[in-house]
């Protein structure tokens, strides 16, 4: 059977990477973003690549956007199988510095961007009596590191509101998979706030260092829709690191602070000892 999948911020990064990843098994691929012309340009990719392409114009932070979304691939193509709900944008700085328009924007794009994707494609699940969403979260929102504070927090609710529906919804035959990586290249930067000197050539350091692409995370994705797995974690060292802080807490405790200490000097902080 053809997937029919929509994904949001699905013109570069992570989410072209995963559109194009379904598009080669013959997918019927929807994807919503801010960038028309980018969008255009994926939509051919798709096609090119052996799926059925389609852009539209999508703002998640407009519900309406995304009910007329769903009314559409409804009608378009009879039911949506996966929604990825993969637009977000990224930011950096202490409680003390980060401004509280700066955590306004980052919530209601990271969290309540996923909320709106997740509420408007619900009632058509449930009447399907079947399909998944995938919700991109970060190994930020596990781990929680420092002077990350609003963008930790944002991923941190997305893990929260993906844990929560996969008890929820469970019952109507709807999956949810949270998707929670590390450091890999990605455009994540290109939107970043800070007012940290130097932190967006920092993080595209790390983010160039990494052996994952966003290939290797999409790929991951589409094997957890697959096999119904909730947690999709694709680096080794962080989901190593996340096993720690469940099972031995205290000993992660002061792993990260010292790890923190170091980061905090990376990232243009001052770290007390």
């Amino acid at each position: 059977m053809t997937q029919r999948v929509f994904v949001t911020g699905g013109a570069s990064g992570l989410g072209r990477a995963i559109a194009l990843r379904y598009a080669r098994e013959g997918a019927k691929v929807c994807i919503g973003d801010i960038n028309p012309e980018q969008g255009v340009g994926v939509e051919q990719e798709i096609n090119n690549a052996g799926g059925e392409g389609y852009f539209v114009e999508c703002d998640v932070r407009r519900l309406t956007d995304l009910e007329k979304i769903c009314a559409d691939l409804t009608q378009k193509w009879g039911g949506i199988d996966v929604v990825v709900n993969n637009a977000g944008v990224a930011s950096a700085g202490s409680i003390e510095d980060t401004t509280m328009a700066d955590w306004e924007w980052i919530i209601d794009i990271n969290v309540l961007g996923v909320v709106r994707g997740c509420k408007a494609f619900t009632p058509q699940f449930k009447k399907q009596g079947s399909g998944t969403f995938v919700n991109i979260a970060s190994m930020a929102g596990l781990m929680l590191a420092p002077l990350m504070d609003s963008y930790n927090v944002s991923k941190a609710g997305v893990i929260a509101l993906s844990e929560t529906l996969s008890q929820e919804l469970r019952g109507d035959g709807i999956h949810v998979s949270c998707v929670c990586p590390a450091f890999f290249q990605t455009n994540l930067t290109n939107s970043m706030r800070s007012d940290i000197p130097g932190i967006q050539q920092n993080v595209n350091k790390l983010m160039k260092r990494s052996n994952i692409s966003a290939d290797h995370v999409a790929e991951d994705i589409v094997r957890s829709v697959k096999n119904k797995d909730f947690w999709v974690l694709p680096h080794v060292k962080e989901r190593r690191m996340w096993m720690l802080k469940r099972y031995a807490p205290w000993a992660f405790d002061k792993l990260m602070y010292e790890e923190s200490k170091r980061w905090m000097k990376k990232m243009g902080g001052k770290a007390k000892a």
